[in-house]
């Protein structure tokens, strides 16, 4: 393609000692942490709230364990049960009150939030990292810190750092499928959803013509159904766009198909603004965390997180309810994961959390849930903010005074 050159001056408005760039689960429990550690924390997210897929994705259940995840992951359980949004031990939640509650959480403990703002650069010196570009309605801005963490679920930071990633399965690189959440009410049959009008889109006739679609409860009245969006590329420009075009469609089919051939009273109230994201680029870390440690239930001295789900990985070719892997072949222990896979190989001071930590496709497969996300993020953020007080890179800390913080913060590393 051709190529311009371009560059500007841009003011360096904000200064932190930890940048998170990215507010989806593991963000918020990065920042949370690196703040409760006495940290000065600025967050970067794109939407205008937190909460990743858990919010903007409509996502309203935790995945896997939700004892023994930390202090933040406890924290953020508390408010949801005072606010009537979660009852425990069933794990679904109000997706919309999480909005508040994380929002309340990050302010409560003084991290600089900086909303509707996307990252758009690094500069990069020798593998550290001093200045990020972030644009907001302010337009261009420079972000200064002492320690980064990306957890933008895409590897954003390193990739523009130009620190080696990965993505997909090997061979062809095609990503664990993305899901749609779409919100329907249930109503009186003459006010239910009217069918797909002549010629628009292509209706499903009968039930093998249907994605993949998970009914999930949405409150009293209300249903939530997870449709699945398979061969797009969550790193592309072009890609993404034709993934939410495709998704609305299929929502609009699907919802016709239930109308229609299912007798089901109900009507669209609204879809997620974003579609759910499984899995994007992975950072290449100190180590790479292969579906092997997850089978053998493996343990780490440096264990700063644990995991507890199966190996989800949904087929990435085809929209129907299949999976890579066979169903006994899913199932795997209770397995450690260790800081080095927080720690970008090709950085000095670059951490990550979330779905862009450094394991292969299938790992991440399991590793990729909220829980799991949420401890993450907690170890990430204790690391960079003890690299800040300690003045030392992430990877010249003490693995076991990490590991300690971490344990000191409620998560239970057992195995």
């Amino acid at each position: 393609m051709p190529e311009i050159a371009w560059s500007r001056k841009v003011p360096v408005r904000y200064e932190a000692d930890v940048a998170v760039l990215g507010g989806g689960i593991a963000g918020v429990c990065a920042a949370a942490a690196a703040a409760r550690s006495g940290a000065k924390v600025v967050l970067v997210e794109r939407f205008a709230v937190t909460g990743g897929n858990m919010t903007t994705g409509g996502v309203a259940n935790f995945c896997g364990d939700v004892r023994g995840q930390g202090e933040v992951f406890d924290a953020i359980l508390k408010d949801l049960t005072a606010w009537g949004a979660i009852k425990l031990p069933k794990t679904v939640f109000d997706h919309e009150i999480l909005a508040i509650v994380l929002q309340e959480m990050l302010l409560r403990r003084k991290v600089g939030l900086l909303l509707h703002t996307r990252f758009v650069d690094v500069c990069e010196k020798a593998g550290r990292l001093t200045e990020c570009i972030v644009c907001g309605k302010s337009g261009p801005e420079a972000l200064r810190a002492k320690q980064l963490v990306d957890c933008t679920g895409e590897g954003e930071v390193a990739h523009a750092a130009g620190f080696a990633t990965m993505k997909g399965r090997p061979g062809d690189q095609l990503q664990l499928p993305m899901s749609m959440m779409c919100f329907v009410r249930h109503v009186a049959k003459k006010h239910a959803q009217p069918q797909l009008p002549e010629g628009w889109f292509e209706p499903c006739r009968t039930k093998g013509d249907l994605p993949m679609t998970s009914p999930w409860p949405n409150g009293p009245g209300g249903t939530a159904l997870k449709i699945k969006i398979p061969m797009f590329d969550s790193t592309d420009t072009e890609s993404m766009t034709a993934a939410e075009i495709r998704a609305r469609r299929r929502m609009m089919e699907v919802l016709d198909y239930f109308q229609r051939a299912g007798n089901k009273p109900w009507r669209l109230d609204h879809c997620s603004p974003r579609i759910g994201i499984r899995e994007g680029r992975r950072v290449v870390g100190d180590t790479v965390l292969k579906v092997d440690d997850l089978r053998a239930g493996r343990e780490f001295d440096d264990a700063v997180a644990r995991g507890t789900f199966y190996l989800d990985g949904h087929k990435p070719d085809d929209d129907k309810r299949t999976y890579i892997l066979s169903k006994s072949q899913m199932q795997v222990p209770p397995y450690q994961i260790p800081f080095r896979s927080l720690i970008a190989r090709d950085g000095r001071n670059l951490l990550m959390a979330g779905r862009c930590f450094s394991a292969d496709q299938l790992a991440l497969s399991s590793a990729r849930v909220s829980t799991t996300c949420s401890m993450m993020g907690q170890a990430a953020g204790i690391a960079a903010a003890l690299a800040v007080e300690k003045k030392c890179d992430p990877r010249q800390l003490d693995p076991a005074a990490v590991r300690r913080l971490v344990v000191e913060r409620g998560a239970k590393l057992d195995v």
